[in-house]
């Protein structure tokens, strides 16, 4: 009945390995990862020598060693079981794999302790030992590495470049144009999706004070800064008063990437009537970027607009905006999470109003889009800002 046990552990453990290994050597985003897949599979013939190595330390004995290649199977099936246990326990969400390994590490456990009361003789046991010892050191790295290390590391973020060119003014005086070059540049190693990027411009009136303005001013417009994107000076003089969106637009198509130390510009123009009632422009642009080592993201399509039934979270409509609504699947990184976890949504939101535009994504099961978890954190979600960049439209409006 122990031989009986011993072996269903053993075949278990090596098909469960051979699976996850198989699929990270030739599936995963990263290099530790397709590392791991590799050291899977080795563990998966380990466990399946010891289950034959098993059957021959109970009944024939006709390979001597055949108890200490038993014992050295049972001792790395306890081991990786323990360790992807351990993983699945930390960010898996389906039960039944949890229970599952969990008695798989038991059982190994036991597998053990079994085969170590048959009195095994282990030859050179100095060696053994340090060749056991080293193996796991190895095992528990690479396992440290890709599950928890990995994760929580940020690389240098991709950057938000504006450039505003001279104005143009057409030919009747009537209006004028202002060209603005964008850049996204990544200057990292590895690739990042662009889950969303905007820019916009708001126009602002500042009329001047014929006097100084009250240090009780200051305090109110300070006071402000913690209610809106816009950061205007503290003044003596000048009366920064909230600004206008004038134009909003996106700036990459949704769900494309950008290659390790590569950059996507381009350039966008926005036209305005000579008697614009705006002192000044100012320019903004921002983006949500996702590690592409650290997800794959399909199906990325059009999901819905908020004035049309679209599903916006209350943390994403606390300023009355309007949202454009974008979804794709996400696809994890490894084959264990791939299996262990549900699936996961990438929801992109591109908010517009008279306060201006910005972009926010979350990262979720479906449904789940309100509790943003995860997204930082495990996918290496940077969200990157850029601007004011102002202009002073006086120069302009003054007649030549």
């Amino acid at each position: 009945m122990a031989v009986v046990l011993i072996l269903l552990v053993f075949l278990l453990t090596t098909s469960v390995l051979a699976y996850f290994g198989v699929g990270d050597l030739t599936g995963a985003l990263t290099f530790p990862g397709r590392i791991t897949g590799a050291v899977l599979i080795v563990v998966s013939f380990a466990t399946l020598l010891g289950a034959a190595a098993v059957v021959d330390h109970w009944f024939w004995n006709s390979f001597v060693y055949s108890g200490v290649v038993a014992l050295i199977g049972a001792s790395a099936a306890f081991l990786t079981n323990v360790m992807l246990l351990v993983e699945i326990c930390d960010s898996g969400d389906k039960l039944r794999f949890k229970v599952a390994f969990g008695l798989l590490a038991v059982g190994s456990a036991w597998a053990v302790f079994a085969v170590w009361r048959t009195s095994v003789e282990i030859p050179a046991p100095k060696r053994v030992a340090a060749a056991v010892i080293v193996t796991s050191v190895i095992a528990v790295a690479n396992f440290g590495y890709q599950s928890l290390y990995q994760p929580s590391l940020r690389d240098t973020q991709p950057l938000i470049k504006l450039t505003m060119e001279e104005p143009v003014l057409r030919q009747d005086h009537k209006a004028f144009a202002v060209p603005v070059d964008v850049r996204l540049e990544n200057h990292s190693d590895v690739a990042f999706y662009v889950l969303g990027s905007e820019i916009h411009t708001m126009g602002e009136r500042v009329p001047l004070s014929t006097k100084d303005r009250l240090r009780q001013q200051w305090r109110a417009d300070a006071e402000q800064w913690n209610k809106s994107v816009e950061k205007n000076p503290l003044s003596r003089r000048e009366i920064h008063e909230s600004g206008e969106l004038v134009t909003a637009q996106p700036v990459m198509p949704y769900g494309v990437w950008i290659d390790a130390n590569d950059a996507f510009a381009t350039r966008v123009v926005v036209q305005m009537p000579i008697d614009t009632p705006y002192d000044q422009v100012a320019f903004y642009a921002s983006a949500s970027f996702a590690r592409k080592d650290r997800l794959g993201l399909t199906l990325f399509n059009l999901e819905g607009y908020s004035w049309a039934g679209g599903k916006v979270p209350k943390w994403e409509t606390r300023n009355n905006d309007d949202a454009v609504v974008y979804r794709g699947r996400v696809s994890e990184n490894n084959a264990i999470d791939a299996l262990t976890r549900d699936p996961r949504y990438v929801t992109v939101y591109w908010n517009f109003g008279t306060h201006g535009a910005s972009v926010a994504s979350v990262i979720a099961r479906y449904g789940e889009e309100g509790t943003q978890p995860e997204s930082v954190s495990r996918y290496g979600i940077v969200d990157v800002e850029m601007g004011p960049i102002d202009r002073i439209l006086w120069d302009i409006k003054t007649p030549r």
